[in-house]
């Protein structure tokens, strides 16, 4: 069951669902974080992304907040979970780089739903407009840089587009303190694969009323607190010191953006 189940009243459950990693697969390479399949002892299979990878937990901060409120737009977005990911897991591997990468991301990572069989989207797939026009008018939200022809982050299952990869939406996390530029910055139609498809002003009205503070702290309720915490990595003076002001930064972003729709809406 996904954290949102459309069969209830839409609103988010308390928690993501929670698997422990038995066997990791195979990684995949397309993109450059390096995210593996993995089963689980629920007996799923997942696309894992694990927190020594790329921009570290912020890139699953992102996938979280952003997936799971397309799900609440109506946007069909695979199932999230946290897993635990033991480091012995990562000892078996004989890939030096997954090796390195596994066992250094031993206990809370992401779980993505594995969706068997699907294709990558190309412009041959005949898409609801105004389904398309819900990813795009949640792409300018959130600043999505990755939904372009050269990278569409877009999957074909059961004759149904689903989206996919959101961590790199959410840039203010980054480098915070300037809530008034992520706010009012431009979004490039141009380079996104649906540009052209659905028109992100006919759903506006429709989708920013259903964008509420209380979605939001419902929403960033589900990330787990240790992702939220100021990266000793990537120190940032201005960031969050603890997790609940990250959540209410993170509401106070979105909200102010949203507030600002006309400055990216096309």
């Amino acid at each position: 069951m996904s954290a949102l189940d459309p069969a209830l009243d839409g609103t988010p459950a308390p928690e993501l669902p929670y698997v422990h990693a038995t066997a990791y697969l195979t990684p995949l390479r397309e993109g450059g974080s390096l995210p593996g399949l993995v089963e689980a002892d629920d007996l799923g299979t997942y696309v894992v992304k694990f927190t020594a990878a790329g921009q570290g937990p912020k890139a699953l901060v992102a996938e979280i907040v952003v997936g799971e409120l397309g799900r609440t737009l109506g946007i069909d977005i695979p199932d999230l979970a946290l897993i635990d990911v033991d480091a012995e897991l990562g000892r078996r591997e004989p890939d030096e780089e997954v090796q390195e990468l596994v066992t250094a991301s031993a206990g809370l990572n992401l779980a993505v739903d594995f969706l068997p069989g699907a294709v990558g989207y190309d412009a041959g797939f005949d898409v609801d407009p105004r389904q398309a026009a819900r990813i795009v008018w949640l792409d300018a939200f959130v600043a999505n840089v990755d939904r372009s022809a050269r990278n569409t982050n877009l999957l074909v299952w059961h004759k149904t587009l689903w989206a996919i990869d959101h961590g790199a939406c959410l840039r203010f996390h980054h480098a915070w303190g300037r809530p008034e530029a992520f706010a009012t910055s431009a979004y490039r139609y141009d380079d996104h694969v649906l540009a052209g498809v659905g028109d992100p002003r006919s759903v506006h009205e429709e989708l920013a009323a259903q964008v509420s503070r209380g979605l939001l702290d419902d929403v960033l309720g589900l990330v787990p607190e240790a992702w939220l915490l100021p990266d000793p990595r990537r120190p940032d003076p201005q960031a969050p010191p603890d997790a609940a002001s990250a959540r209410a930064a993170y509401v106070d972003y979105l909200l102010a953006r949203l507030a600002q729709a006309e400055r990216w809406l096309p």
